[in-house]
């Protein structure tokens, strides 16, 4: 089913949360692959477990940032022991929108043609403008998505999730235009080994044609993605490998260029993770930008994927002094894959009074950064997560989750009160 024709049947007026104290707590797992499949449902009761098999994606890398392709398998195990809830109204977005300068608050979301958007209490929830004025594609916009064959070009997924966004009037970061993973097999295994010259003129058609196509539809493009290790050395990619260095400056020359012969608003970006506190990656992804600047190559921000683990994320004012090193050279900073997870399941009361403290830092070193634009989830719902398949026993990094299992009500964590104290701490 489109999410056109959710739309139409009305789904997106259902309501999508649950207020009532809780007598469960989801551990989701979701691994995802691009090939979709049929969605099977097993029920074990003496486990209390709900099992999905399903299809999708997510993004990112395995150490921090979601895996690029896999199955879908989703676990809800109860704990009636926990029964923390969100007491705030207001909405994480709304909240934002309160601040001077306004802030935006944000979502990922893999849709279309995955379960996100066969669920109609996730698709409400996903509607819901108070929560979300601004969406990520997680997938549809990427590499194999969007260029499949040499020069085809596949808009259709694209244009979905843009005219959901467009419908609901939420802001669209766009991701990614170039990144190591999720490469279309054509790409990676060339049937006549790549130059230089020649994977320069593939990447240099693929920027240019997704710039052009969606225009300032886009809010902003996320046009590398994970260039650096976490040591600052340069990630070993078919780009770094064929092209060398200089395939990062061409690739935002090229995005330049698009834009510019467009007459287009859209905002460039780096975006990376363990780049959102001070250190080698942080400091190299700063030079990165410097190195840009130096040759009047045009980047408007680097997003901050801040995807961390219950107590050990850094404290908001480290996350602020980082961001302030960024925003020092000219450039606006926006949390993007923010999520942060429970490294057992299911979590401890003591847990989840951390992660909310963990949200607040982090929305709150925003709030209190004024050239920090915003802050977007990687995904709102434990159902749909990304964290149990990447890592193994840990989960629970959401603001919400559904602890009947897919298509049921949504429940509102107590973490999303961090979300809300966050933005109002903000000076």
């Amino acid at each position: 089913m489109s999410v056109r024709s959710l739309l139409t049947l009305g789904l997106a007026a259902l309501p999508a949360v649950l207020g009532s104290p809780l007598e469960a707590r989801a551990a989701a797992a979701k691994t995802t692959t691009v090939t979709a499949s049929a969605s099977t449902v097993t029920v074990t009761a003496s486990a209390s477990t709900v099992t999905v098999t399903a299809s999708g994606s997510a993004c990112g890398s395995i150490t921090s940032a979601p895996s690029s392709s896999h199955t879908t398998s989703t676990s809800v195990n109860t704990n009636p022991t926990t029964t923390e809830t969100a007491t705030q109204t207001i909405g994480f977005n709304k909240a934002a929108k309160s601040l001077s300068p306004k802030r935006y608050f944000g979502t990922a979301a893999d849709i279309p043609g995955t379960g996100e958007n066969q669920d109609p209490y996730y698709m409400a929830e996903l509607n819901n403008t108070k929560d979300f004025g601004q969406l990520t594609p997680a997938n549809i916009m990427k590499w194999y998505a969007t260029e499949p064959e040499q020069g085809v070009f596949n808009y259709t997924g694209g244009n979905d999730f843009l005219a959901l966004a467009e419908a609901n009037g939420q802001i669209v970061r766009c991701h990614n235009l170039v990144w190591y993973n999720q490469l279309p097999y054509w790409l990676t295994n060339p049937t006549t080994n790549w130059t230089a010259a020649t994977l320069t003129a593939v990447m240099e058609n693929h920027i240019t044609n997704l710039i052009e196509y969606w225009g300032d539809r886009c809010y902003a493009w996320d046009v590398v993605n994970e260039a650096l290790n976490d040591d600052g050395s340069w990630r070993e990619t078919i780009f770094y490998e064929v092209i060398g260095p200089s395939y990062f400056d061409i690739a935002y020359k090229t995005a330049q260029a698009a834009v510019k012969a467009k007459g287009l608003k859209v905002k460039l970006y780096y975006n990376d993770y363990n780049i959102e506190y001070p250190g080698n990656k942080s400091t190299a992804a700063q030079n990165l930008v410097k190195g840009l600047q130096s040759q009047k190559i045009k980047i408007d921000g680097v997003g901050l994927q801040s995807h961390f683990i219950i107590g050990e994320t850094p404290s908001q004012a480290t996350q602020e002094s980082n961001m302030a090193a960024f925003t020092g050279l000219g450039v606006d900073v926006a949390v993007t894959e923010l999520d942060v997870r429970s490294p057992n399941l299911p979590p401890t009361a003591a847990q989840e009074t951390q992660q909310k403290a963990d949200y607040q830092s982090t929305v709150g070193a925003c709030a209190n950064t004024q050239r920090c634009v915003g802050v977007t989830v990687w995904d709102f719902d434990d159902t749909y997560s990304w964290i149990p398949s990447t890592f193994p026993g840990q989960g629970y990094g959401d603001l919400f989750f559904q602890p009947g299992g897919p298509d049921t009500p949504l429940v509102k964590k107590v973490a999303a009160d961090g979300v809300i104290a966050g933005w109002e701490s903000g000076t």
